[in-house]
């Protein structure tokens, strides 16, 4: 079986997670369409196949590759969330996205730090008592190690200024692959507060923490789940102090 190259930072999206009046935090995501891409290049366009069914109220998606040497498809599942707007097509491109990252395509992104950017980095507007921002973030450099692990991390806004750098030479962290459980899910009253502590350092909101995971609340978070987001609190930096 090929093995799935890692994703170019061009395919990396940034995306905002919690806005608020002393800053942001950044989410990276890959899209369906580097996903196709990716498939494309490594299995060929015949080389695959994209299924979707829906199972009990949830839409799957399978996809399936080619295996030469196996001379046999082989297939891998997940499902979607419904988004916001869309919510039959947000599942469909959801579910696509989750069974692509069950071979491996943009698992990486799991082991990125927290992202904050300062407000004054930020250009955070107030209107209506809501704060937002009219700038766009993308990623202009990252690199991996020999564990497929980030170690660089750049971000620039939409003038090309550098507003987050990241490099590390530490032991970083590698994600749980998806449908990985280890232990029951939900956080012990030590580990709720270990978590506080390190969202509070940080600035981080749990909400930010929640969505990486696609989870909706600490009751669904599993065990490796808990040590990937700790580990990636602990390499983020502290907040800015408060002006």
């Amino acid at each position: 079986m090929k093995e799935i190259r890692l994703l170019r930072a061009e395919e990396i999206e940034c995306r905002v997670g919690v806005i608020k009046e002393n800053g942001l935090s950044l989410l990276l995501y890959k899209d369906a369409r580097v996903d196709q891409k990716i498939l494309d290049e490594i299995f060929t366009p015949f080389g695959w196949q994209r299924i979707h069914q829906v199972i009990g109220d949830n839409l799957y998606c399978t996809v399936k590759v080619w295996d030469e040497r196996k001379n046999q498809w082989i297939e891998k599942q997940d499902v979607g969330v419904a988004s916001n707007a869309e919510a039959e097509k947000g599942q469909a491109s959801d579910s696509f996205k989750r069974a692509c990252v069950n071979w491996g395509i943009g698992r990486e992104l799991y082991s990125a730090p927290f992202i904050w950017i300062s407000a004054d980095k930020a250009g955070i507007k107030s209107k209506n008592n809501r704060w937002y921002t009219t700038e766009e973030f993308h990623v202009s450099r990252i690199e991996y190690d020999n564990d497929r692990v980030i170690c660089v991390l750049v971000i620039v806004n939409s003038r090309g200024q550098k507003v987050y750098c990241m490099e590390t030479g530490d032991g970083a962290h590698t994600a749980p692959e998806q449908g990985q459980k280890n232990n029951v899910a939900g956080l012990t009253a030590s580990q709720k507060e270990a978590m506080d502590r390190e969202l509070k350092r940080t600035g981080v909101a749990l909400e930010t923490v929640l969505a990486r995971y696609g989870i909706q609340n600490t009751k669904q978070m599993t065990e490796d789940i808990y040590k990937s987001a700790m580990k990636g609190l602990k390499r983020t930096r502290d907040v800015p102090a408060a002006a």
